[in-house]
């Protein structure tokens, strides 16, 4: 894949069957591995996700339906490694005690991606579920069997709708700095939608402010999912406060890319997160102890899914 360096907004729809790829690959970090290891071992078993140790760290226990509660999590301890391509998986619903759902709702998992220059992962298809690039520093570089050529930025966000089908590669350059990112994975509605592709600029962010850069069709976001997941950035000064995203009647995720927050009397430092929980009218105030990078997705966990993802069951 040649450097591309004219963006563009893009949305394609796939309407036919896909052109095998000519060029030559050389593995040097195998996606395809990856993802078969990961359908093998750890997806498909309740037990790898039960094994991992959260900690909740509730002040109260929940006393009304009204009331918010704030559910938090470590940083977690699900990880492949597959030497210049690292993952880490962070499950919402796993720092809610009961919840028999390692995701939460559409929500299926925030994926910590890390691509070390001079990186590819081969051509591998994703099925069934919505991808999301979120790429706060670096470049991330995508090419696809539809001849796409795309780099994710910190300008630019992907959402990948990859529906019945669709295969993609991703790459770093020799030349490229180390890639830190967020790969999420929303659960669709409905199986074998349309597979579609969406690369579009983001608005200049605004400092100690929510950003909105995915939510459901139809929405105001400039990308959108097709289930009810509403995605925020935020880059918190020391000592600013913000009160968390909410919607009527849906839950927040809340995660710390880097930096540390108080939410209201809990603590969260880099890449831990918290689940809260009947948010209602209330506001959740959360306040930066340094420097800090947020993200959060207000979620509908009443909203119908599927659960048959390549990666986001």
């Amino acid at each position: 894949m040649r450097e591309n360096k004219h963006y563009r907004p893009l949305v394609a729809e796939v309407h036919s069957e896909p052109r095998e790829s000519s060029a030559p690959r050389t593995l040097r970090a195998s996606a395809a591995s990856a993802i078969a290891s990961l359908n093998t071992t750890l997806l498909p078993s309740e037990a790898i996700y039960l094994s991992v140790p959260f900690v909740q760290r509730m002040t109260t226990p929940p006393t009304t339906q009204s009331a918010p509660h704030i559910h938090t999590a470590p940083r977690t301890d699900v990880s492949q490694n597959q030497g210049k391509f690292r993952i880490h998986f962070n499950f919402p619903g796993r720092a809610v005690p009961d919840h028999d759902d390692h995701g939460y709702g559409p929500l299926a998992t925030v994926v910590e991606s890390f691509m070390d220059p001079g990186t590819l992962i081969r051509m591998h298809q994703h099925r069934n579920e919505e991808i999301i690039s979120w790429v706060p520093e670096g470049v991330m570089r995508h090419d696809d069997r539809q001849g796409n050529e795309l780099v994710t930025d910190s300008e630019h966000l992907m959402v990948m709708n990859a529906g019945s089908g669709f295969w993609h590669a991703e790459e770093t350059y020799a030349e490229d700095p180390p890639l830190r990112m967020l790969q999420i994975f929303v659960r669709p509605q409905t199986l074998d939608l349309q597979p579609k592709i969406q690369h579009e600029p983001i608005p200049e962010s605004t400092p100690d402010a929510w950003r909105h850069l995915f939510g459901p069709e139809g929405g105001d976001a400039p990308l959108s999912v097709r289930n009810d997941v509403d995605f925020y950035d935020c880059r918190l000064a020391a000592g600013a406060t913000v009160s968390v995203p909410t919607h009527p009647d849906w839950d927040t995720y809340l995660y710390v890319f880097e930096g540390a927050v108080d939410v209201e009397d809990a603590q969260l430092g880099y890449t831990e997160s918290a689940l809260i929980q009947g948010n209602g009218d209330d506001d959740i105030s959360v306040t930066a102890s340094e420097d800090s990078l947020l993200v959060a997705f207000c979620i509908n966990p009443e909203a119908p899914i599927t659960r048959q993802g390549t990666i986001g069951r």
